[in-house]
Order: C-alpha cells, then structure tokens, then sequence
C-alpha cells in the first residue's frame, strides 16, 4: 500500500541498530542519527522540481533516492518513523525568523515541526530546521538554556505563542515561532506548495544545504561552503569554483545524490 512505512529501510538509511522503545532515549538516538544522514537541502525548488510530501514520494527520494529534502519532507518522514514505533506525535507549524528583523511582521507558516509527548512530558523534534539544524529533541520548557552537543537552545513563550532561539556568535538569534495547535495534512501542502514555489521565497532563488557530522555543522549556499562548531562558531568558508568540486562536496560532506546532472546544477547557483 502507498501509505505503509518501510521502518527497516529507514532505520538502515540514518544508521541507527540501537533499542526502538517509545522513549527519551530512542528519541533522542533517532533524531541525532537522522540530521547526520539524511541531509537538509532544497535542490527541487531550485530546479523548479515539484516536491510531494505524501509517504511513498517522501520514502522513494529520501530512503532510497539518496536524497534530502527541507522541512515538510523531513519531518514527515521523521513523524511516520516516530508513529511506526510507538511515539505520541503532533504536527504543527512554525513561522521562520531566522532572517528577519526584531519587531517585524511575522511571515507565513512555512515551517514543520513535531511535539513528541513522553512520560515526562513534552519534547519538540524538529530535523528540518536548515538555517540552524537541531542535533537533539528539546524539553517544551520555557526561560531555561538547553545545552546539546552542538548547540545552545532556549524556548520562551507569550500569550499561546512560542519562540525558539539558537545562541550565535553575536548571542541568541530567533529561529521561528509557532503555536501547539495541530495542523492537518493540507496545512502542510499549502505551506510546502508556498515554499517550494513561491518567487520571494529563498528556496526557489538559493540552494541552501545543511548536515550535521559528529561535531560539525556543514552548509552550502549556493556556492558558498561553510563550516561551523557549536553555537554558530565559523571554522572554515570557501567557495565552490567548478562542477567537478560541487559534485565532490554533494557526495562526501552532504551525502546527497543530484536529481539532475551537476553542471545543471552548477550553473543554476553560478548565475
């Protein structure tokens, strides 16, 4: 049937053989191997690409097409992974302000993330954040700093909405903000059709890849590579100068095969 979830073929994909048990543990095991494997990247908006998030096309490109995908792909597949072992799971969405100044108006909800409920309480999930990928589910507890093996964390909360930020150089900077209200699978297909398509959105313009490895944090865009250790510090930048050397970086830092030939794509972040 479409809608079944090949678990074995996922667990095989992100490299996880540890305990499957509806808890802290497995959760935060499952999330740490994913955003290492399976890597962020937008390269079918780039490529004006349709990008389908139902269950077959997400398994087809991201298990076994060596792909990666954004937020409504990759937390899909997170969440039916979660679901086939036994977690509580809710979809919601967020609103990103990675990029945007204090105090403007907040922008459509393009983001997807997961409450996971434990019996200790609640924990947000989310392996789709491309700006700032989080290496580990967090505790849905607000004003206190949440300490991960490549980051610093910190949810607050006004009036119903929540707002998380990621400590940087410069100090915290607001990743997105969001509300606890379930979302359906058609909230989710309207905010992937407007991510994926719309001319303002950065996806359709820039080619923005992201991949967590051990104690670095790798990203690309466009043409762009950057390396970082925890909190944002930068390491290491330089540019991408020819096919030959994208098609290099795509296979051994981001472990991503291209859909289309990689001059093609090339050419597209070169312009």
């Amino acid at each position: 049937m479409p809608d079944m979830f090949d678990l074995p073929a996922y667990l095989a994909r992100i490299g996880h053989a540890g305990p499957l048990r509806p808890d802290l543990d497995t959760l935060c095991a499952l999330h740490a191997c994913h955003v290492q494997s399976i890597a962020f990247e937008g390269m079918d908006p780039l490529l004006r690409r349709p990008v389908e998030i139902n269950l077959a096309a997400l398994q087809a490109k991201l298990i076994n097409g060596r792909r990666g995908g954004y937020c409504f792909e990759q937390n899909s597949l997170f969440k039916a992974a979660l679901e086939q072992i036994g977690f509580q799971v809710t979809a919601l969405t967020g609103r990103v302000r990675w990029m945007s100044e204090p105090g403007s108006p907040l922008g459509a909800r393009t983001h997807m993330l997961l409450k996971v409920d434990l019996a200790d309480g609640a924990y947000l999930a989310d392996v789709g954040f491309g700006a700032c990928l989080l290496d580990s589910p967090l505790r849905l507890a607000t004003d206190i700093d949440q300490i991960t093996a490549m980051g610093s964390f910190r949810l607050t909360e006004a009036d119903g909405l929540y707002t998380l930020a990621a400590r940087q150089p410069a100090g915290y900077r607001t990743m997105y903000v969001f509300d606890l209200t379930p979302q359906l699978q058609a909230d989710f297909e309207c905010g992937n059709w407007y991510a994926a398509t719309n001319p303002a959105h950065p996806f359709v313009h820039v080619l923005i890849m992201e991949r967590l490895a051990q104690d670095r944090r790798h990203k690309l865009l466009n043409r762009r590579l950057i390396t970082e250790a925890r909190d944002g510090e930068k390491l290491a930048e330089r540019e991408i100068d020819s096919a030959a050397d994208l098609a290099h970086v795509l296979d051994e830092v981001f472990l991503v095969t291209p859909p289309v030939p990689v001059d093609e794509l090339f050419a597209r972040i070169s312009g």
